[in-house]
């Protein structure tokens, strides 16, 4: 199976220019961060989550994204950072998608209570947030999907197969060669169940474009809003 951008958006004809999608996603702002589910505010727009386990390149990745360096934070201690973050995104003050950064997991150090608590939490988030639209799932593609990563997917199968999108996202592809990347790239397609899986480097900027078009059109599964299609042109003077 190829991995052509025009083959990762099932039933889309045409794909959004990459220009469009990545100054979509430039725009994104912090709008709140909560210790729990029911501190999160409710939204009426589509929210996606990044998800993964701690050293999995999550906050690089969304930084990477929205071309902005420090909008995800990146603790150095790994697995202590517990909370949910919501970032707004949309031109001119309209917010037409949140994304939701959660906490890394899997992280050793981590005291064992601190584990079960957002064991819970993550887990609640997944299964009951009702604007949850679509899930990226980061993995370092050395080490493959982990049986947290699988315990996770296993949990998101009932909301999946009611349409909730998923994409794996192997991280770090520049530290594979081509040949590894194929071959990791494979083998997680078949153990993704029906999952797009995109290889990544925010490094090389390796599939940044593909993604941020991937998640415009998940955001924006009917084209383009009007507050795209009315924007005028400019007039030049003379």
């Amino acid at each position: 199976m190829t991995t052509n951008s025009s083959t990762f958006a099932a039933g889309q004809t045409s794909l959004i220019d990459p220009k469009i999608a990545m100054g979509w996603m430039h725009t994104a702002r912090f709008l709140t961060t909560a210790a729990q589910l029911d501190q999160l505010p409710k939204v009426d727009v589509p929210e996606i989550a990044f998800v993964g386990r701690s050293n999995a390149g999550k906050s690089t990745s969304i930084n990477t994204l929205t071309q902005q360096k420090q909008l995800a934070f990146a603790s150095k201690k790994p697995g202590r950072t517990q909370h949910i973050n919501l970032f707004a995104l949309g031109k001119q003050g309209v917010t037409d998608a949140v994304l939701a950064d959660l906490p890394g997991y899997g992280y050793a150090a981590v005291s064992h209570s601190d584990k079960e608590r957002w064991q819970r939490v993550m887990l609640n988030y997944l299964l009951q947030r009702e604007s949850l639209t679509a899930v990226v799932l980061l993995c370092d593609p050395r080490l493959g999907l982990t049986e947290l990563d699988e315990a996770l997917l296993h949990a998101l199968r009932p909301r999946v197969e009611k349409g909730l999108k998923f994409l794996v996202l192997l991280t770090k592809a520049d530290k594979l060669t081509r040949s590894e990347q194929a071959k990791i790239l494979s083998i997680t397609k078949l153990n993704a169940a029906g999952g797009e899986v995109r290889m990544f480097s925010a490094l090389k900027k390796q599939g940044v474009n593909e993604v941020a078009q991937l998640l415009w059109h998940w955001s924006h599964p009917e084209g383009l809003p009007p507050v795209l299609e009315a924007v005028p042109t400019p007039r030049t003077q003379g």
